[in-house]
């Protein structure tokens, strides 16, 4: 039984929430109802005027790959124009927005709590250009899938903004799209069509809602709880489990030995254990190459901390690995700053970057 309505159902059963005359639908697989029946489908049955469909990342359909999208066409079930957005910014997508002759934005993509998950900036560029163009913007709300009571790590540093951060706002920021497009603070005409029924306490399985996955290396919710601790290995030549059907689980490199699980396993860290693996990733870092690392397994979500972890297995491997491992300057951006490259270099301990988790401050939908 479902027990979140989203904003996706309450508009497509209220097409009036919306406001506008000529709706751009700004979706992805992740965009559906409880039903599965496609949003951009749900609001046309509904006599909702959409109008075109704006892709992010990975495309519409979710066929592409990390950094990459599709390219403008026309959606086959809707008969829509579609608009690609990613890579674009400024006057650039403004003139993509404009050329699509819409005088609403509605946002409806799920995120998975994590600041370097780019989705979330998608809007925050859009949110800039309806501000530029004097168009309205709505969003439609969907859960956090890691809750929305704890929030860990760092603060981005502005002078390493990016398209993986471009505000600050914590690496697990424990906030919904709506919550963030308010705090953003554009000058814009902006509704929330906010849920109903969601706690911030309420755990992924309670939500009753189906898992959609979010990009192609984000495949289950467990994917997500780890991802903001492990995705810090993008910016190193370890493989973060791209090329596996356990991406962002997995965590290996060709040079690892038989130390990297135990010292791991010693740390005591809270809510996860490390199982010894190797694996071949089929494809990005060590394509076709045999490595040899751990996987992670939560055992308690509650208590689990993925910054730490992360945080801590890169120390680990920094100590048991100073010759082989490589860290990227991604790692940087990834961070929000250069202190835990810093740190890593210098051989000093970065847990102390990784204080008790705190919650999430300031106005919030769903208090």
């Amino acid at each position: 039984m479902t027990l979140v309505r989203t904003g996706a159902e309450r508009l497509s059963e209220d097409p009036a929430l919306a406001g506008g005359t000529r709706l751009g639908l700004v979706t992805n697989p992740t965009g559906v109802l409880p039903d599965l029946t496609p949003t951009a489908e749900a609001l046309l049955a509904a006599g909702a005027p959409v109008t075109a469909l704006f892709g992010p990342e990975h495309g519409l359909h979710g066929t592409a790959q990390a950094d990459g999208a599709e390219a403008d066409g026309v959606d086959e079930r809707t008969g829509l124009p579609v608009h690609n957005t990613y890579k674009l910014a400024g006057a650039e997508l403004d003139a993509a927005v404009a050329a699509a002759g819409v005088d609403t934005l509605v946002f409806d993509i799920a995120d998975v709590g994590s600041r370097f998950y780019t989705y979330v900036w998608t809007m925050y560029d859009l949110l800039a250009s309806a501000s530029r163009l004097g168009l309205r913007f709505v969003v439609l709300d969907r859960p956090n899938p890691l809750g929305g009571t704890v929030a860990e790590g760092p603060l981005l540093d502005p002078a390493y903004a990016s398209f993986v951060g471009r505000h600050p706002i914590p690496v697990r920021h424990a906030l919904t799209a709506g919550e963030l497009a308010g705090r953003f603070g554009f000058d814009v005409d902006l509704t929330v069509v906010e849920m109903t029924g969601w706690r911030r306490d309420t755990p992924w399985e309670a939500t009753g809602l189906p898992w959609v996955m979010p990009s192609v290396n984000m495949p289950t919710p467990d994917t997500a709880l780890v991802y903001p601790g492990t995705c810090l290995f993008e910016g190193t030549n370890f493989s973060e489990g791209r090329g596996t059907t356990r991406p962002f689980e997995l965590i290996g490199a060709p040079y690892v030995d038989g130390r990297f699980a135990p010292a791991l396993d010693a740390l005591g860290l809270p809510g996860v254990r490390f199982r010894e693996v190797r694996f071949t990733p089929t494809f990005h870092k060590h394509a076709g190459t045999p490595v040899r690392g751990v996987q992670l397994h939560v055992h308690d979500r509650e208590a689990f901390r993925p910054v730490l972890t992360g945080v801590s297995m890169l120390h680990v491997a920094r100590t048991l690995y100073p010759d082989d491992l490589r860290l990227l300057p991604g790692l940087d951006h990834l961070w929000g700053s250069g202190e835990l490259t810093r740190r890593l270099e210098a051989g000093e301990d970065p847990r102390e970057l990784c204080p008790p988790p705190g919650t999430p401050s300031g106005p919030l939908l769903y208090g």
